[in-house]
């Protein structure tokens, strides 16, 4: 059950939603009401530019088809050709468009139909939108938001698998999320727009279709998730889990496989890559004594090689009774075959494993 391949009306997904009805807080669950990720972005979008009318998104099929992932579904209907805007397949292009528009004063979302065509825009994103604060000495704001999937999805080869969230991570002037559940969707990205900085907005294709609780605060117009604060998804002694996007899952279901022969682990969901909450993490590992973190992006240079080592080089390092690992998507292009796929992503037993070597147990 590890590598989650989830169609929008799969018997997995009613599963999966009971597995996370279980996971989550009681008091949060209990009068929960279920959303997916796509629904929770789209009221997110639809809110933003309800109250302020500088909001508007452009993309390639945003507008009359309702996006490629139906994220935006609804919105060209509701505020029309001047805030909903089809663009031409030009990452490039309408990247830099967007760019401008925030320069002078708009707020846009800027959809990429997956983060790997983002590569076309990277100079953008990069040198235009990160730098210009630092270099105009604070006179230019850039509130910007590049949002779309991101990482591995399914059978959709070695072009369109990769994690971007080290890549973006690595730049000052970004701010960088990651989110997991429908609430951090919703949360975090209304707090992205009206950011007024640029923000990288990692979501991830595999989960659009699922359901998960949504309390009555995060069903609010007013609700906002802080950029930056990390949340810890079940609570645990024995070992930290440290995850973001669709990896956060994956611990979950080893948590629960675990639990079951008495070791608890604590999942922390990161949900911002850029800036770190290492408060949290340091936090739990005072607590647990043991260290694990999880990601679908390559080894190299990734995520959990920033927390170990931020890790390393704090006092926090010598709370550890055994040394930090990673758990990493293999140090390959993604295959495209599905088998090799399933293989080349963290699965719940590799955590499993890993946490019974740590703990030798």
């Amino acid at each position: 059950m590890a590598n989650l391949r989830i169609p929008i009306n799969s018997n997995f997904t009613s599963r999966f939603v009971s597995f996370l009805n279980r996971s989550f807080s009681t008091n949060k669950a209990l009068n929960a009401q279920p959303m997916t990720v796509r629904d929770a972005l789209n009221s997110a979008i639809d809110e933003e530019m309800e109250k302020d009318e500088r909001v508007f998104i452009l993309g390639e099929e945003v507008a009359q088809y309702d996006g490629a992932y139906k994220v935006s579904r609804g919105l060209w209907k509701k505020y029309g050709d001047k805030r909903v805007i089809d663009t031409p397949i030009t990452e490039m292009g309408f990247a830099g468009i967007a760019v401008g528009a925030a320069m002078a004063g708009l707020k846009p979302v800027c959809e990429f139909m997956t983060f790997n065509f983002s590569m076309q825009a990277i100079d953008h994103v990069i040198n235009s939108a990160a730098k210009t604060f630092y270099m105009s000495a604070g006179r230019v704001n850039v509130p910007i938001v590049f949002r779309g999937p991101n990482g591995a999805a399914s059978g959709v080869g070695a072009q369109h698998s990769q994690c971007y969230g080290a890549w973006y991570a690595h730049c000052p002037g970004l701010k960088v999320i990651s989110p997991y559940t429908s609430e951090d969707c919703k949360g975090l990205l209304k707090a992205a727009i009206r950011d007024p900085d640029p923000v990288v907005f990692l979501e991830n294709e595999l989960l659009y279709g699922v359901q998960f609780p949504m309390s009555d605060e995060a069903l609010s117009k007013d609700f906002i998730i802080p950029i930056g604060k990390a949340k810890i998804e079940k609570p645990g002694k024995h070992i930290t889990l440290v995850a973001h996007s669709r990896a956060v899952d994956t611990c979950l279901i080893a948590a629960k496989e675990l639990a079951g022969q008495g070791i608890e682990a604590e999942v922390i969901n990161l949900r911002s890559l850029r800036p770190l909450d290492m408060d949290a993490i340091n936090a739990s590992v005072m607590k647990t004594n043991h260290l694990i973190s999880v990601e679908q992006g390559w080894p190299t240079c990734g995520i959990g090689s920033e927390v170990l080592a931020r890790i390393m080089e704090s006092e926090v390092f010598f709370h550890l009774d055994q040394p930090a690992i990673r758990i990493t998507g293999v140090d390959t292009p993604m295959p495209y075959a599905k088998t090799l796929e399933e293989a080349a992503l963290p699965r719940a037993s590799d955590v499993v494993t890993a946490v019974k070597k740590i703990l030798k147990a």
